[in-house]
């Protein structure tokens, strides 16, 4: 998922195009976790949290509320869905309605109820917005990671225009990392300016999708996308060490700016687009794909995230699929959805999974996607009955007419020991505003994360 939830969603249901999304949460019981970085013996296993810009609005879920609900607490990174690439190559912002929102970006001023710190913005201040309020929840939580993530279902339309040469290719990533690592915002009244957001990001993710393979309907793809990615992967890796090694030599201090992508789960996607061995020497760690192995628009009920499945599309086989390429079991972290899929006039009775629907399910913001908040909801009612396929590892809820298949605190704890036991990375969401009040899938998976 990446633009806005609502556009994500209408391409889920008018192409059968895999997709991708997921987040973390905390929990209420239990008290907080230890700080980052505090006393583990091992590396400590990434919780990444997409933050959507849009989600400002009609969800109201503020920077903030990843504090109280204790989320912070429990992520390693949260990544900002999304910056834009421009028809010209570079990294930009502004208000250009779909296109950009430098108004949540780091225009709109928040009061103090709203505000990370229990302070309001001003009206001359540089930064104010959702940048700020992250620049400020990094305040509060020590060593967490904020990075900016570039493109998404709906952004990645100029990718392929962009990473054609390598002057393109350093144009591109210089634009971002002056835009975002810089900080050096376009000046918008008081806002804005040279190093305005300087510190707030601490890395880029790149979510191209995809590199070589069809996505949404205006994105350019080209075969030769697949070498260009790899080039491109590499200027971004040069440019923020460099960045690196002049803010060291400035400052004395020694700092690695992390880089990252989120990557398909499709065979047929990762091999038109990813030289798999070269590009992982240069990323950090990379987020798999791990939800939208089946969507709403499609004619038959079928999970959408299922562990294990045979056959067909899995949390498994896209960490198997990943390693026989090449990349270090280490550097693949899990995406695992804060939402659901759903269908409505369900035939066939049973249990309602593999059967023949109507169409994509009435929901909150947009037909066939629900947050995982509503679905609990649901899940609690007399009117639906939860079914679960303990071996393949997935959940759904069937009232005889309508499903809904998604993930729930033991769906994720199952997913949480797997990546513990094979040794991977960590855990990827999308998207944090589909979590509980409290928190409660980002600490389940977090409490999974933990267990030694």
């Amino acid at each position: 998922m990446r633009r806005t939830a609502l556009a994500r969603t209408a391409v889920a249901l008018s192409s059968l195009a895999l997709l991708a999304t997921l987040s973390p949460a905390a929990a209420s019981a239990g008290g907080r976790p230890p700080a980052h970085g505090s006393g583990h013996t091992k590396p400590e296993l990434r919780r990444v949290g997409y933050f959507t810009q849009w989600g400002v609005y009609g969800r109201d879920f503020q920077v903030k509320d990843m504090d109280t609900s204790g989320q912070a607490a429990r992520l390693t990174h949260i990544n900002y869905a999304f910056g834009n690439i421009s028809p010209e190559g570079t990294c930009f912002t502004g208000n250009v309605p779909g296109e950009a929102d430098a108004w949540a970006d780091y225009v709109r001023p928040l009061g103090a109820a709203d505000s990370v710190d229990g302070v309001a913005d001003t009206a001359d201040q540089p930064l104010a917005g959702n940048f700020n309020q992250l620049r400020e929840l990094k305040a509060e939580h020590p060593g967490l990671k904020v990075m900016i993530s570039l493109g998404g279902w709906s952004w990645s339309t100029h990718f392929s225009d962009a990473v054609r040469t390598p002057e393109s290719r350093r144009a591109l990533v210089s634009s971002c990392i002056d835009l975002y690592l810089r900080g050096d915002l376009p000046r918008d009244g008081a806002r804005g300016g040279p190093g305005a957001a300087a510190g707030v990001f601490d890395g880029i993710d790149i979510d191209w999708e995809w590199p070589g393979s069809a996505g949404d309907s205006d994105t350019v793809y080209r075969p030769e996308d697949k070498r260009n990615f790899t080039a491109l992967v590499r200027e971004f890796r040069v440019q923020l060490d460099a960045l690196a090694a002049e803010q060291r030599g400035r400052h004395g201090q020694r700092r690695h700016y992390e880089l990252s992508a989120f990557v398909p789960t499709a065979p047929a996607k990762i091999d038109a687009g990813f030289e798999v061995r070269r590009i992982m020497r240069d990323f950090d760690f990379v987020n798999l794909q791990g939800y939208d192995f089946h969507v709403s628009g499609e004619p038959v009920t079928a999970q959408q995230s299922a562990l294990r499945a045979r056959g067909d599309f899995s949390v498994q086989q896209t960490v198997r699929d990943w390693k026989r390429r090449g990349a270090p079991a280490r550097k693949l972290v899990v995406g695992m959805p804060f939402y659901g899929q759903g269908w409505t006039g369900v035939q066939g009775g049973g249990d309602g999974m593999g059967q023949p629907a109507s169409g994509p399910a009435p929901a909150t913001f947009a037909n066939g996607y629900e947050d995982y908040k509503a679905l609990r909801r649901l899940a609690a009612s007399d009117a639906y009955t939860v079914h679960r396929d303990r071996r393949g590892g997935h959940a759904w809820i069937f009232d005889g007419t309508t499903l809904w298949t998604y993930d729930d605190p033991a769906v994720l704890r199952a997913k949480a020991a797997y990546v513990r036991s094979e040794g991977l990375g960590g855990a990827m969401f999308w998207s944090l505003d589909g979590d509980t009040a409290d928190g409660e899938l980002t600490a389940a998976v977090d409490r999974g994360l933990r267990r030694r």
